[in-house]
């Protein structure tokens, strides 16, 4: 059974979540800044598109169908982007592993990892609060 049973749960953790890494750094999405990134996360089980948009201050996230038009699109489904913030499962053997679909210059992906450090820390926490597990599923292991 996937970690979200619905797009609203998942858009309400990821809310949550990027509320949270902007109070502990305001300046988390620089990196994406300087690198001039939109990215586009496509998730299935459930549906759902999480766009942030960092071509221009400030940072946007869009939750939903978006108009933006990425630098890179990652299609994956919701456990495994779950697993990846967890630490579970490291980029490189997602893509590896086929876990992940990525279009664009995946070297750009480098300026993530700020935001994937930051994340990993504080989403045990936003799963607490939402009373979801803290563990990667096994199917979605690597």
């Amino acid at each position: 059974m996937p970690i979200y049973t619905s797009d609203q749960q998942l858009y309400a953790c990821f809310q949550q979540l990027f509320a949270a890494i902007e109070g502990h750094d305001p300046k988390a999405g620089n990196a994406l800044l300087k690198a001039s990134l939109a990215i586009r996360f496509d998730c299935v089980a459930p549906a759902a598109s999480i766009t942030i948009d960092a071509r221009r201050a400030p940072v946007a996230v869009r939750y939903g169908p978006s108009d933006v038009k990425p630098t890179i699109e990652i299609g994956l489904t919701a456990d495994t982007l779950h697993c990846l913030l967890l630490g579970a499962i490291r980029l490189g053997k997602a893509v590896g592993s086929d876990l992940l679909d990525m279009k664009g210059p995946v070297w750009k992906t480098l300026a993530l990892a700020d935001l994937f450090r930051y994340a990993q820390q504080l989403y045990p926490a936003v799963l607490a609060e939402h009373q979801l597990p803290a563990t990667c599923p096994e199917a979605t292991r690597a």
